[in-house]
């Protein structure tokens, strides 16, 4: 009996040990794919914000003192994954290109990537990843609803539910006021990043 136990112990082990190396193997051979296609969607999504642009550079960015300044503004929920300039053919700056998280979503966190002019105006917004409820949040991934950012110029915007009457309102997406307010958060905090690297943060 004693025999018999060792024997399926050992097997059990074994069995567990392939898996968890045949696992190991997988991951390792998708890991570079993944990320790969992760990278592309970013470029993707800069590409639907910022068509003016023919490549986007990486800023070198104090992640600390770019959430500090965040925070003060009263974004702390919010974070920028990423910050990129946005170049023209021959080399001319032309704006901003941020990832940003929201972690105020109802389904949770919300990415997406929004391109900024020079000049403060806003292209645009693209979703990355959204969880937010089918038929409610979830229509923030509508151009209807993306659209009301577009092409404009303001210090911040605020949803409403009655009517938007100013380029600084948004129609609130009707029964989902937590995405709505989510994502009007996520885009203020992304035009905060672009007044941090205009030298808001001097």
């Amino acid at each position: 009996m004693s025999n018999r136990i060792i024997k399926d112990t050992i097997a059990i082990t074994v069995i567990t040990l392939v898996a968890g190396l045949a696992l190991g193997v997988v991951q390792d051979i998708t890991a570079d794919p993944i990320a790969k296609q992760e990278a592309q969607a970013k470029q993707d999504a800069y590409k639907a914000v910022f068509a003016d642009a023919d490549s986007f550079e990486t800023v070198d960015v104090d992640a600390d003192s770019m959430q500090s300044y965040l925070d003060e503004n009263g974004y702390a929920a919010q974070s920028i994954d990423e910050t990129m300039l946005a170049k023209d053919a021959s080399g001319n700056e032309l704006g901003y290109a941020f990832t940003v998280t929201t972690s105020e979503g109802y389904g949770g966190d919300i990415q997406f990537a929004m391109g900024i002019q020079d000049d403060g105006t806003l292209n645009g917004i693209s979703i990355l990843s959204i969880g937010e409820t089918a038929g409610l949040g979830m229509r923030a991934n509508t151009d209807a609803f993306k659209d009301q950012f577009k092409d404009k110029n303001v210090d911040k915007f605020e949803y409403t539910k009655t009517g938007a009457t100013a380029d600084d309102q948004i129609d609130a997406l009707s029964g989902a006021t937590i995405t709505t307010n989510a994502m009007t958060n996520g885009v203020n905090a992304g035009l905060c990043a672009f007044q941090y690297e205009k030298g808001g943060n001097q």
